[in-house]
């Protein structure tokens, strides 16, 4: 049976088999199929989840402020950090390429998984069936969803940081940029006085950028012995 453990951890048996494989599926492991339409879907029911979700958690908010808390649930950081909770990276099949290169910790591969396999789970068991698993992955691994939580500024809070304890502000280097224009991914370094403390990848800049400071804080937090 494929990926057992992972159907025990969502709470969900596939019925079909083919489904679960081709969610899982990387890009680079066969021309046959891969998990991109999946993800497509998944990226689309994901959204419709959260964005009824967050309307419904948050009464009194208005259209603004509930697009901003969306975005930053329905992203590849947070993504990303249900995949771990799954374990998906082990499930994964990929080349022996893509495996060497660590692509079970790759951060845009497994947000990728994710979406595809909630967009799985939607095509054989519909949108509610989804939708239960997702909020409840999201509880767990969000369990303080408030405005001041998701909407945290990791740049801006870096550069507080930095200016206070070194008088100057982080630069962030673009160490590459690789794949096609549509789906580019970004590393980027970051810098204080020209000392290298994290790389990260992401779709865009920004979300490398937001993920190398998010793990330059927590480095300098040890280093500064910072709360």
């Amino acid at each position: 049976m494929v990926a057992e453990e992972l159907q025990k951890s969502l709470g969900y048996q596939f019925k079909d088999e083919k489904l679960i494989t081709e969610a899982l599926t990387h890009r680079s492991y066969t021309k046959d199929f891969n998990n991109e339409r999946l993800e497509y879907l998944g990226d689309a029911v994901l959204d419709l989840i959260v964005g009824e979700y967050l309307y419904h958690l948050f009464p009194d908010a208005e259209e603004g402020m509930l697009s901003k808390l969306r975005a930053a649930l329905v992203n590849e950081d947070s993504f990303d950090k249900l995949a771990k909770k799954l374990d998906l990276g082990k499930y994964l099949f990929l080349s022996p390429a893509e495996e060497n290169n660590r692509g079970r910790e790759k951060p845009s591969i497994l947000s990728s998984a994710f979406e595809a396999l909630i967009g799985a789970i939607y095509l054989e068991a519909g949108f509610d069936k989804a939708k239960e698993i997702a909020l409840r992955l999201i509880k767990e691994v969000f369990p303080k969803i408030t405005p001041e939580e998701l909407l945290k500024d990791y740049k801006t809070n870096l550069q507080e940081i930095t200016q206070a304890h070194f008088g100057v502000v982080p630069e962030y280097r673009l160490i590459s940029a690789t794949g096609p224009d549509h789906r580019k991914e970004f590393e980027i370094g970051v810098f204080i006085n020209d000392k290298e403390y994290a790389r990260a990848k992401g779709r865009s800049k920004k979300a490398a950028q937001q993920e190398g400071a998010r793990l330059t804080i927590e480095k300098l937090k040890k280093e500064l012995n910072l709360k």
